[in-house]
């Protein structure tokens, strides 16, 4: 799975963000401060905003003491919703849904593959809140599996 910058830029404003709202802050963030915080670039950022804006996960506030905030309370919001608004469905083949592949006969098991490696990912992905990055505690089963030897072991081909 290649995570793309918009993904986790994106993740890592709604933390600072969250941050906010665990904290009963009830003040709006600039994306400047957000790009600041996080070494984003700002025009790249405003961008990731907007979709956040689209999507109903953030709102804005114009005028000098603009910003953003959220629009819902983060505990609804997963790290799929976010990777979704920004980048479209977690897993596609070449710009299509797995369900909507079709191979010939020889080649179908492969959508077998797809869709259970998109029921893996959204195992991890749907049950992570922006809350529990925000507090660094991650559900038990995520918690577990990022705590695996070997999930931190990198893979090459030939290995």
């Amino acid at each position: 799975m290649r995570v793309s910058a918009k993904s986790d830029y994106a993740l890592r404003a709604l933390i600072e963000i969250t941050q906010r709202w665990v904290a009963d802050d009830p003040s709006v963030v600039s994306a400047e401060e957000l790009s600041r915080q996080q070494s984003i670039p700002h025009g790249f950022l405003q961008g990731i905003l907007a979709d956040l804006r689209r999507a109903g996960i953030l709102a804005s506030q114009r005028g000098q003491s603009g910003g953003w905030k959220l629009a819902v309370d983060p505990n609804e919001i997963s790290v799929a919703d976010v990777m979704r608004a920004v980048d479209g469905p977690i897993v596609s083949i070449s710009g299509v849904r797995p369900e909507s592949v079709a191979y010939n006969e020889r080649a179908v098991v492969l959508q077998r593959v797809w869709i259970a490696a998109r029921a893996s990912l959204r195992d991890v992905l749907e049950h992570t809140t922006l809350i529990d990055l925000a507090k660094n505690k991650l559900p038990s089963g995520v918690e577990r599996r990022s705590k695996d030897d070997d999930a931190w072991q990198a893979r090459v081909p030939g290995s």
